[in-house]
């Protein structure tokens, strides 16, 4: 491969490739930032794995060492050791723990894995079709018309017109001399993101629970560059569900819970009411069935055969109080049972909402695309 630059008095010149130099910290560092959103955070457990790789694809060398990645980890601020005292290890030393650094790192390692390398545009939000008082030009003029924000005056097509129109020699300018550009409304949008983090997303021999992580952690990452405007909730729900904050999303870990939708709905939409947003929607990783709910008396009813009737009526009750406030749900079912597909096409009718029937592959793509498509329109 030749790098090929254009001389105008020459043409094209070619010269041979030169691969860009990578360090040593910088190529371990990707395999590194990898191994800790499996292992939720865990640093020591991510280094056994990078020693165990190391022993089978030789990733250190003598000239660089296991202990020499571990000291350049922390000279770059991305670990630190944990205060003693405050960790209770009896041992004079601290463990390694992640800093703010290295969350940060792995947000924008999961959007570079999934949604390629975008780069930060400017003030990026959402936009509509409708004209009107707006807050973003597009070029497009008219005549100005009673009760337009005098702001919206094009100055320069107004004193050419009142130049036409009276002449320079007795120049004034009247109202049918005013030009206005047309405005586009940017409009905000607010999202829940509910996560599944019962057992099941992690039986079969299947880890279900990283990949929805790294979606997680990329569409926050997206949201921050793209559309700073927007905002961005987690939440994720097992016997309950509860909100996370967005730098404990590499900890994220499954625990031993049924699958109580109804409480995931029912915070994600107490959450978006507070929202002055228009547009709000739900985004929903689940892979399997509701089994669980919160009774008035504050006992859990489950069952985990089938489908329970009295768990998903409740289920679809929500869905359609959701429509009623005009929040979308997406589903992105991580499963293929026939009869869990009765299941969400029945809940997305009831919502009006979408669904998705993925594998894990095309998960955080398919997120990407439906965020960007709600972003062109009014929901």
């Amino acid at each position: 491969m030749t790098d090929k630059q254009f001389n105008f008095q020459q043409g094209f010149t070619f010269s041979k490739h030169i691969p860009e130099e990578i360090s040593h910290f910088d190529r371990v560092f990707d395999v590194f930032k990898d191994l800790l959103t499996h292992t939720s955070g865990d640093i020591e457990e991510a280094f056994e794995w990078l020693d165990m790789l190391d022993k089978e694809y030789d990733i250190f060398t003598d000239e660089y060492t296991l202990e020499d990645f571990e000291e350049d980890l922390k000279k770059r601020g991305y670990i630190k050791e944990e205060d003693p005292e405050d960790g209770n290890s009896g041992t004079g030393k601290g463990k390694n723990i992640l800093t703010a650094k290295l969350e940060a790192a792995l947000r924008e390692f999961a959007l570079d894995q999934i949604f390629g390398k975008l780069k930060k545009s400017g003030i990026g939000n959402h936009r509509t079709t409708k004209t009107g008082v707006g807050d973003e030009r597009d070029g497009e003029n008219r005549n100005f018309q009673y009760g337009d924000d005098l702001s919206t005056v094009n100055m320069t097509e107004s004193l050419k017109n009142a130049q036409i129109n009276n002449g320079i020699s007795d120049l004034r300018m009247t109202e049918d001399d005013l030009i206005v550009e047309e405005t586009k409304h940017k409009a905000q949008m607010s999202t829940v993101l509910m996560i599944d983090i019962s057992h099941s997303m992690i039986l079969y021999g299947e880890d279900r629970i990283t990949p929805a992580k790294k979606v997680a952690m990329a569409l926050v990452e997206l949201i921050k560059r793209k559309y700073p405007k927007d905002s961005i909730d987690i939440i994720v729900f097992g016997n309950e569900a509860w909100p996370i904050k967005i730098k404990d999303l590499p900890y994220l870990q499954v625990g031993p819970y049924h699958t109580n939708t109804v409480a995931g709905l029912e915070l994600a939409m107490d959450i978006l009411r507070r929202k002055r947003n228009t547009n709000k929607q739900i985004f929903m990783i689940t892979d399997g069935k509701p089994s669980c709910l919160k009774l008035p008396t504050g006992e859990y009813y489950m069952n985990s055969v089938g489908l329970d009737e009295k768990i998903v009526s409740e289920c679809l009750n929500k869905a359609a109080q959701a429509r009623k406030l005009k929040i979308p749900i997406t589903t992105f079912m991580i499963a293929q049972d026939p009869y869990l597909r009765q299941f969400v096409n029945a809940f997305t009718a009831q919502n009006k909402g979408k669904a998705f029937l993925t594998g894990l592959s095309g998960l955080g793509q398919m997120i990407f695309e439906d965020y960007e498509k709600n972003r062109i329109k009014r929901i």
